[in-house]
Order: C-alpha cells, then sequence, then structure tokens
C-alpha cells in the first residue's frame, strides 16, 4: 500500500508547476518589498554573525585571554545590538507600508478579474466564500512571496555562515550538528502531502464559517420575523465544529511532526554542549570559544529550523493560490474599448432560446423569441412569474447569451450583435433595493461621476425623490447597507435618480416603480418618458406603466 493511500493524501487540483508560474506572475509587483526585505536580512545575518565573533572576543579578553580593551570591547557589542534594532524598525516600516499596499494591489486585481468574468447565470460560489479567499488567501500569498521568501535568503546565508565558523573552530561537530538536516528534510515527502491537504480542508471549513455569518447578518429581519433565531445559531454551530475537527486533525498532525524536529535539534543542541564542554574540561577550548560555540549551534539550527518551517509556508501559500486560482475559472466576457451607439437605438431579437441549465430554474425560459424594440419606443414587458422577463433583461444586457437566435442593437446608420462593450448604452434600474452604503451623492455618483450637485438635484427631481432637499444632511445623507435608513420607495427613487443621471439610449427596469404608490408612480413616469428621446423597457404588472407604453410584450 502506497504513502498516499495510508495517509489519504488528495490529489492536487492543479499540477505544482502551474502553481509556481501563477505565484510568480503575482510576484511581479510586489518586486520592491521582496527586495527590501531580503537585504534587511542579509545585512541582519551578517550582524548576527559579527555578534557572535564580539561577545566570543569579549569573554576572551575578560578572562585575559585575548588582548584589548574590555571597554571597546562592550562598545562593539553595543554598537552591533544598535544595528539590529535599526534594521528591526526598518523592517517593520516595509511589512506595515510596502505590505499593505501589495495586499491592497492584489485584491484590486482579483476583483477586476472576478467582475470582468463572464456571468454564467448564477453565482458558482457564496459570497462569503469568495471574501474569505480574497481577504485571507491574498494576505497569505503576499506574505509568502513578500516576506517568506526574502527571509529565506538571509535565513540561508546565516546558516553557511555559521556553518563555516563552526567548522573552522571544529569540523567534526559542525558536520555532526548539520548532517541532521537533511533527513528532516527527506520527512518533509510525507509532510507536505499530508499538510496540504488537511490546510485546504481547513480553510474550505473556514469560508464555510463566513458564509454562514455573512447571510445571517444580511438576513436577520427575515430570521427575527420567522423566530428562526435557534436554527440558525444551530447551523452556525454546525459548521463550526466541522471547523473544529479539521482544525484538531491538522493540529494533532503538525504537533506530531513538530515533535520529530525538535527531538532531532534538541539532541543536536546537547551533543554540541557535551562536546564542547569535554573540550573546555581538556583545556584545548576557552570559555569565549565555548560560548561562541554554543550561540553558533543556535545560529545554523534557527536558520535550519526556519528552513524547515518553510514546509507549512508551501502547504498554505499553495492551497491559497489554489483557491485563488478557482477565483479565475470563469472566461473573461469580450475585453475592449466601449461601442458607444448614436441615440435613439433599437434593440432587435431574432428566434431567441435561453433555458438555465439547473433542472431548478427551467421555468424561466425563453423560447424563438421575436420582437423588435423599435429606437424611441417604450414597451411594456408582461408575463407570469417565471415566464423570464428579467432573463430576457439579462440577454438584453448580455449577462447571458443567447443559446439560440441573435439579438442586435441599431440606430438609423448602425446595427452591432449585443455583447459586453455594448453595455455602454443601457441604463439598468434592477427590482428591490440596490443602493450602496454609503451617501446618496456616492450612490448617485455611480450614474455618472462627475454629475454636479445641481444635476443630481435634478435627476432626483424627476425620479419624484425632492425629498432629499429636506433632508438635514441633503447629499451627504448616509445611508447604511442596502439603503438602510430609507423606505423601500424612497431608496427606488434615489435609484432611478441615478439611472437618469447615466443618461444612455436605452433605459431598462425591472418592476422598478413596485414600491411607490399610485399618485408617485404616475408623476415619476409622466416625468421619465414625458420628453421621450430614449428606448424604454419596462417589466411591470402595473397598469399605470402600461398606460404610457407604446407597445406590449406578454411572454
Amino acid at each position: 500500500m502506497g504513502v498516499k493511500k495510508i495517509l489519504k493524501i488528495q490529489n492536487s487540483k492543479y499540477p505544482v508547476p502551474v502553481i509556481m508560474k501563477w505565484l510568480w506572475k503575482a510576484w511581479r509587483g510586489n518586486r520592491l518589498q521582496a527586495f527590501l526585505n531580503a537585504m534587511i536580512g542579509l545585512l541582519g545575518a551578517a550582524v548576527s554573525l559579527a555578534q557572535v565573533g564580539a561577545i566570543r572576543h569579549a569573554i576572551n579578553v575578560a578572562a585575559g585571554v585575548d588582548k584589548g580593551s574590555i571597554y571597546w570591547a562592550v562598545a562593539l557589542m553595543a554598537s552591533l545590538i544598535l544595528g539590529r534594532f535599526a534594521l528591526s524598525i526598518a523592517s517593520t516600516w516595509v511589512h506595515n507600508i510596502l505590505g499593505i499596499r501589495a495586499q491592497n494591489r492584489m485584491q484590486q486585481q482579483m476583483l477586476d478579474r472576478i467582475l470582468r468574468s463572464e456571468w454564467q447565470g448564477k453565482e458558482s460560489r457564496h459570497s462569503g466564500d469568495m471574501l474569505n479567499r480574497l481577504e485571507l488567501d491574498v494576505s497569505s500569498i503576499v506574505h509568502f512571496l513578500t516576506e517568506v521568501i526574502p527571509s529565506t535568503l538571509s535565513t540561508a546565508a546565516l546558516f553557511i555562515g555559521a556553518f563555516y565558523y563552526m567548522y573552522t573552530m571544529d569540523h567534526r561537530i559542525a558536520l555532526v550538528i548539520v548532517i541532521l538536516v537533511p533527513i528532516f528534510v527527506g520527512l518533509s515527502r510525507i509532510y507536505i502531502p499530508k499538510m496540504r491537504a488537511l490546510t485546504r480542508e481547513v480553510r474550505d471549513s473556514d469560508s464555510k464559517v463566513q458564509s454562514v455569518l455573512q447571510e445571517t447578518i444580511q438576513n436577520r429581519i427575515l430570521i427575527k420575523t420567522l423566530e428562526s433565531d435557534d436554527l440558525m445559531v444551530g447551523r452556525l454551530e454546525d459548521t463550526q465544529s466541522e471547523l473544529r475537527h479539521k482544525v484538531v486533525k491538522r493540529t494533532a498532525f503538525r504537533v506530531m511532526s513538530g515533535f520529530i524536529v525538535n527531538f532531532g535539534f534538541s539532541l543536536g543542541y546537547l551533543i554540541a554542549f557535551l562536546w564542547s564542554a569535554l573540550r573546555l574540561s581538556a583545556g584545548t577550548l576557552t570559555y569565549g570559544d565555548m560560548t561562541a560555540f554554543l550561540q553558533l549551534v543556535n545560529r545554523i539550527q534557527s536558520p535550519a529550523h526556519s528552513l524547515m518551517q518553510l514546509v507549512p509556508h508551501f502547504v498554505s501559500v499553495f492551497t491559497a493560490a489554489e483557491r485563488l486560482m478557482e477565483l479565475e475559472e470563469d472566461p473573461l466576457e469580450e475585453q475592449g474599448s466601449p461601442i458607444y451607439m448614436k441615440s435613439p437605438c433599437g434593440i432587435r431579437l431574432d428566434n431567441v432560446t435561453y433555458a438555465y441549465p439547473s433542472s431548478h430554474e427551467q421555468l424561466s425560459t425563453l423560447e424563438n423569441l421575436t420582437f423588435d424594440f423599435k429606437p424611441g419606443t417604450c414597451t411594456a414587458i408582461l408575463g407570469e412569474t417565471g415566464a423570464g422577463k428579467t432573463t430576457l433583461i439579462r440577454l438584453i444586457l448580455s449577462l447571458l447569451k443567447p443559446q439560440k437566435g441573435q439579438i442586435e442593437v441599431y440606430n438609423q446608420k448602425n446595427k452591432r450583435e449585443m455583447s459586453p462593450r455594448l453595455r455602454c448604452n443601457f441604463v439598468y434600474v434592477p427590482q428591490g433595493n440596490t443602493l450602496l452604503s454609503g451617501t446618496i451623492r456616492e450612490n448617485l455618483r455611480l450614474g455618472s461621476i462627475s454629475a454636479t450637485d445641481e444635476e443630481m438635484l435634478n435627476a432626483l427631481d424627476a425620479a419624484c425623490a425632492e425629498f432629499v432637499r429636506e433632508l438635514p444632511d441633503g447629499l451627504d445623507t448616509v445611508c447604511s447597507e442596502r439603503g438602510g435608513g430609507l423606505s423601500a420607495g424612497q431608496a427606488q427613487r434615489i435609484a432611478i435618480a441615478r439611472a437618469l443621471l447615466r443618461n444612455r439610449p436605452v433605459m431598462l427596469f425591472d418592476e422598478a416603480t413596485s414600491a411607490l404608490d399610485p399618485e408617485t408612480e404616475r408623476k415619476l413616469l409622466g416625468n421619465v418618458l414625458g420628453k421621450l428621446n430614449k428606448t424604454v423597457l419596462f417589466i411591470t404588472h402595473r397598469p399605470a406603466v402600461v398606460d404610457y407604453c407604446d407597445q406590449v410584450l406578454r411572454i
């Protein structure tokens, strides 16, 4: 029976060369920090070895073995101590200043990649899991690339320097101490795969815990009204129990392997101590030499132990890289400059068919749909729940691709097949509360980043959101998550104002007036459609909306 079967080691999703290539690419933007950390580490190794010599010299001077001033010897020791302080301060600054920049940059790159990927009709991963990866896994990779790898250079330099120093003092014991290291490196061939599998299990369970926490907090009003507090706390306990079990399993394996390594290093230290004590008693070694000798043992074993710690670091970073690489599996949307169409634009569907792949969404289908949303017209889209109205909007916005047929955007002079690059010609107001946490001004700037206060207030007036003028802080009124602090109707009107600020040829409204009273709805529709110079599509169940439309599409 092989080692893999005995230890139940799982195969990795990605080959090691593929992960290494991905990490090399991720390292490109972090080389300055890595270089500075490497230089600081190498200087630290040199100072550490110099301290051994300085302490040895000071003790021998005090014992009368070496000639010189004890004051100058201590002064040399003090200068080296100050040098280590300075290097420690420099390392802290590099870690805190450049480290947070590196982490922020990688999070931005990953988020940009996620936002530019194709949407598959539903999210393949829970948002809590994705946040867990963007926070903890990104942090793990940045720490490895900018600190662990550079420190390995200084650690190796300290190991080689200390070994050479000890070798010049006593080559036999130096070889005995060092020969133990390859033995433990060989053991890592068993340790790495098993630890990698256990670490992946822990990280996945941690993501589940965060997902439950996030979803519970987001829906706490619903949970309270359903009196399901105990149920959700119990669900959290179940996921936490799973996490604890896997952490215990990983910790037990880590403790066992750590005990074996530390036992070996302790044995080496005892051998060195006994050997130096025997030489001291025989008069072939001075007190200063013995002190330096034991310090060099530490200078050899400490780097060797640090190099051994590379094993769990590699395990952790490979696991983190796999989890981030999975976020990049979704293909990218068509990339390129936006294609703007001159207003007014129309949208033409020719035998469009789409069905969601998941069985529970088979009701939300479109089959051989042909329709022309002519330039400058207003169309009401009607149909039963699950008939495919929202799916149609997603197809028009190129969030989904037709499985059959074609969609094109056209005007008097041009026509183009629908693609993500044409999304710049659309305004979309989805159903429900879509405000983000922040001020009303910040929400409106999503529609037009360059909009003036006057333009924002005019858009709010057109959306029947004049109430913003009367708020104490006006546009600077702060909303909590999902527009908290505002009523559903107020939030909906601000979202419509945001769409009006975007000012694009085609406007898509998905039940965008569902939270408004009939009088406000009629006034808003009059404002939006009174000076009709755009193509408007309304998904609605409201008769008032239908009255303002030129045509009706029933699905």
